[in-house]
């Protein structure tokens, strides 16, 4: 009996399953597995947004079938949320579609715009949703090179004609994840003017944007005038309120295409548990001081791992936002073997760039969101391999 697509033939495991059996056998051994790999926050949402999970849950009429596009409070929610922060109206009754996360609607909105040969432009390296879903959809991803010479920004003007003129959907993802990147309103000005003259659809994935440090705040892809007519950006409580296990998230902006991943969604999948949409409508209107005091600790951890591996020989970048920092490998290392070494004999787990991307090659990506005292053992633990390994590397 055959039961797997051929279709399905071509997709491996995703790394996160993989690396996480390598774990369990380390863990059985008996070794204290510190994970900087994976960017699941391990601070807990604030107690308000916990209170209103259970106010709701406890109400008979909230455990079934709801609404696909949500109560209208979480509607409202996001578009308050999106004057409030960036100046920008969002009709909630056409302008906003509630997600079970953020990923869940990168992933159908590719099926729901994306024919059988039509070019997306994800940037590498990148998110791995952007190239799984093209190629399930029957794109042809088409991967734009992000490298630190150019502030990790896409050069729009290199990408080949041949291939523009095939492009239907562009990509981008500001903080960036793996690099931590950041662009400005100059930048989105300059994508949103490349994609009305080529007529592409324009998706920015903005899971990182209230995770930032320094004084350094996200615009919104949005903010850009005449953004609406040819963007959609997905935005997310996972990162920004320490929800990524609820699964809350949302895509606004261009109705078109929003019809078209609400019919879709129509089809997949029947709505949220009412409870988590309650919940989500108060981690937005509630008081958003604590997520200042949040942002502080994952600062401190940054500047730790930052002033940890330089101090090791590694000079990575000092990310202004997202859970990551960037850094690249010692000189005789590939960042696979990096990785696999730290594993093996420090039990750290880290993630290599090149999951990512060909342009993730020499990298790894580091989170932040462990305990800071667990970081701080993890960058112990590493500064003593390289030290054993000849010393200062670099």
């Amino acid at each position: 009996m055959k039961t797997s697509s051929e279709r399905m033939k071509t997709f491996p495991d995703h790394f996160f399953a993989g690396l996480d059996s390598k774990i369990k056998e380390l863990q059985a051994r008996g070794e204290d597995v510190i994970r900087l790999d994976v960017g699941s926050p391990d601070l807990p949402p604030a107690d308000h947004i916990i209170d209103a999970l259970n106010r709701s849950a406890a109400q008979a009429d909230h455990h079934g079938y709801q609404p696909y596009l949500g109560p209208d409070e979480l509607r409202e929610a996001w578009a308050e949320t999106y004057q409030r922060l960036y100046g920008v109206n969002l009709d909630p009754d056409s302008e906003i579609i509630p997600l079970m996360g953020s990923k869940e609607g990168i992933f159908n909105l590719v099926m729901a715009t994306i024919d059988p040969g039509d070019v997306v432009l994800i940037p590498d390296p990148g998110y791995l949703t952007y190239n799984r879903a093209t190629r399930f959809a029957g794109g042809e991803p088409v991967h734009l090179p992000l490298i630190p010479e150019n502030d990790y920004l896409p050069d729009l003007e290199d990408i080949p004609q041949h291939l523009l003129h095939r492009a239907k959907l562009l990509w981008l993802n500001y903080p960036h994840n793996p690099t931590a990147a950041v662009a400005d309103l100059a930048y989105f000005t300059k994508v949103v003017s490349f994609a009305h003259r080529h007529n592409l659809l324009l998706c920015h994935d903005a899971a990182y944007s209230r995770v930032t440090f320094d004084g350094y705040q996200a615009p919104s892809l949005l903010q850009v005038p005449g953004a609406k007519d040819i963007a959609v950006e997905f935005n997310t409580l996972s990162k920004s309120h320490n929800m990524a296990g609820w699964r809350e998230g949302v895509a606004v902006g261009n109705r078109r295409a929003l019809e078209s991943l609400h019919v879709l969604k129509t089809n997949v999948d029947s709505g949220q548990f009412r409870p988590i949409m309650d919940a989500a409508t108060a981690a937005l209107t509630g008081d958003q001081s604590w997520l200042i005091k949040r942002n502080e600790i994952y600062s401190q951890r940054r500047d730790l791992i930052i002033d940890a591996l330089r101090s090791s020989g590694l000079n990575p970048r000092k990310p202004m936002g997202s859970l990551y920092v960037w850094c690249p490998v010692p000189p005789d290392f590939s960042a696979e073997d990096f990785v696999s070494t730290l594993l093996e004999q420090t039990a750290v787990s880290l993630t290599p760039g090149t999951i990512f991307g060909a342009n993730g090659a020499g990298y790894v990506r580091i989170s932040l969101s462990a305990p800071t005292g667990k970081i701080e053992e993890a960058m112990q633990r590493i500064t003593r391999m390289l030290q054993r390994s000849g010393g200062k590397v670099g």
